[in-house]
């Protein structure tokens, strides 16, 4: 039973891996790079619970922070061109008359 789940993981990674090549956006190859990692936090617990080893949850939680911030820090990225601390301030318009 188990079995059958962790090869049903593993078939939508590879959707999301095609999902990932054919995206028109960047935004849609971010959130299937995103579903990647989380499809592969979900199959390494499931091999893990196959496996009898209780210690690949641990590997699994630490993947998934990984993944999280990694995603975080791409979307903010492409928002402000920056990774660093950045402030935002807006530009004031002037009338020209």
């Amino acid at each position: 039973m188990f079995s059958l789940a962790a090869i049903a993981v593993f078939a939508a990674m590879f959707l999301v891996l095609a999902r990932l090549i054919k995206g028109p956006t960047l935004y849609d190859r971010v959130l299937a790079v995103n579903a990647f990692g989380t499809k592969t936090v979900l199959f390494i617990g499931v091999v893990g619970f196959l496996a009898g080893r209780p210690d690949f949850l641990d590997i699994a939680l630490l993947y998934a922070l990984i993944n999280f911030v990694g995603t975080i820090a791409v979307l903010k990225f492409f928002r402000y061109r920056a990774i660093g601390d950045v402030m935002w301030t807006p530009q004031k318009k002037e009338n020209n008359k």
